[in-house]
Order: C-alpha cells, then sequence, then structure tokens
C-alpha cells in the first residue's frame, strides 16, 4: 500500500538571477512499512524533500500525497491539525521542551489535540525507548541519546501515517547513534512504521530497506 506519493515536486528559492533550484521535478513514492533512507551530499536537497514531506515548507510546484490525502491542498489549520496527527518529525537537535519532563515531552502533541495517552501506550513506548527509568527527568538532565530518544517517543505517540527523521543521530557519538537507530528498526518492525530518514552515514542508509540517492535537486 503507497503511503506517501511525490508528483514532480519543485523548490525554487529566490527570482531571475538569484534564483536556486532545491528540487528538480521530484517523483517517487514510499510503502507503508517501508524504512527508507534519503542521502546525498550538503546542498543536494534533501532536507528540502524532507521538508516538503511535512508539510513544513510549500513547493514551487508538484504534489505530496500522504495516506491519499493532497497536503498542499489543506488550509493552515487543517495542515496543522494533519501534520499533528498523521506525520512525526525527528530532528538532529532534539527541540524539546526544557521545563516538561520526558512522559510531558511525549505527551505534547497528544494534548495539543485534546486528546490523552493511554497509560498502557506511555508504558510500552518508555520501555521500547530505553527511558522508563528517566521519565521524570528534564532534558537537560538527559544525554543526547536520550533526549533524541525521547524526541521519537513524542514523534510517534499518536501513530502516525510516517515518521521523517532529519540525520537523527547527527548530533550523536557512535554509540549513541546505533542505540537511535535500533530503536527506529524495532518501530519499523513491530509496529509496520514507516520511516523515511535522511542520512550522511552511509553505514545506516545500507540498515534500511532502499536508499534513494539525491544530487543537484535530482534523484539520481
Amino acid at each position: 500500500m503507497e503511503i506517501v506519493k511525490v508528483e514532480n515536486l519543485s523548490k525554487i528559492y529566490g527570482s531571475n538571477d538569484n534564483a536556486v533550484k532545491a528540487l528538480d521535478n521530484v517523483s517517487l513514492s514510499v510503502e507503508k512499512g517501508e524504512f527508507v533512507a534519503i542521502v546525498g551530499a550538503s546542498g543536494s536537497g534533501k532536507s528540502t524533500l524532507l521538508h516538503l514531506l511535512g508539510g513544513v515548507d510549500k513547493p514551487t510546484s508538484g504534489k505530496v500525497y500522504i495516506n491519499g490525502t493532497d497536503i498542499f491542498e489543506l488550509n493552515n489549520d487543517k495542515m496543522a491539525i494533519f501534520r499533528r496527527r498523521q506525520v512525526g518529525i525527528v530532528y538532529q537537535f532534539y527541540n524539546l521542551i526544557p521545563i516538561l519532563n520526558v512522559e510531558e515531552n511525549i505527551s505534547l502533541p497528544m494534548e495539543l489535540d485534546g486528546r490523552n495517552v493511554d497509560k498502557n501506550e506511555m508504558e510500552k513506548m518508555l520501555e521500547m525507548l530505553g527511558l522508563s527509568e528517566r521519565r521524570k527527568n528534564l532534558p537537560n538532565e538527559l544525554s543526547g541519546g536520550q533526549q533524541q530518544r525521547t524526541s521519537i517517543g513524542r514523534a510517534l505517540i499518536s501513530r502516525p501515517s510516517v515518521l521523517l527523521a532529519d540525520e537523527p543521530t547527527g548530533n550523536l557519538d557512535t554509540k549513541s547513534g546505533n542505540e537511535v537507530m535500533e530503536i527506529l528498526k524495532r518501530f519499523n518492525r513491530e509496529y509496520n512504521q514507516t520511516i523515511i530518514m535522511i542520512t550522511h552515514n552511509m553505514e545506516l542508509a545500507k540498515a534500511t530497506d532502499r536508499i534513494i540517492r539525491i544530487e543537484d535537486g535530482k534523484i539520481m
């Protein structure tokens, strides 16, 4: 089942002589349950693609469908709700709320959506993340790996259609990075979670189901 479909997606920044084509007529699809890595050099367009998939930015032209919904046909209010429920995003630098503990940070998307987190679901999430003993800790009391695992929990607590991970191990040492990768693989395997991950680490990319290489805004 196709969960993500991209048709002729282009993104141009600037205009006239200063125009930069970050994405050039990109088309691709991702099946439900796939773990896909997007790789490319700095400036290749991979982060632009991820931001467009997440509805964080708007394309110059082209379409993005997630779970059958043309996301750029949604108005701002509907887009915000759709992203909260259907798209989880994990960034390189965690973006946790410093005054909220682990459990509160993970629960935040559900709280913003007016929904309560099932207690058993939270227990399972904390166990899978290896954070059961850290649930009441604030972000500044956690290691980098623990903070990133918290951000993964926050992105997945609403069971989104797709998880987008932007260099999720890029700010971590090798051991912590490998632990984060194993957690992503476990969610992919046990929950059939669709994951699209940007990485410059080819060893991590090789552990996914499929590698998409981008160069100069085009899929190679």
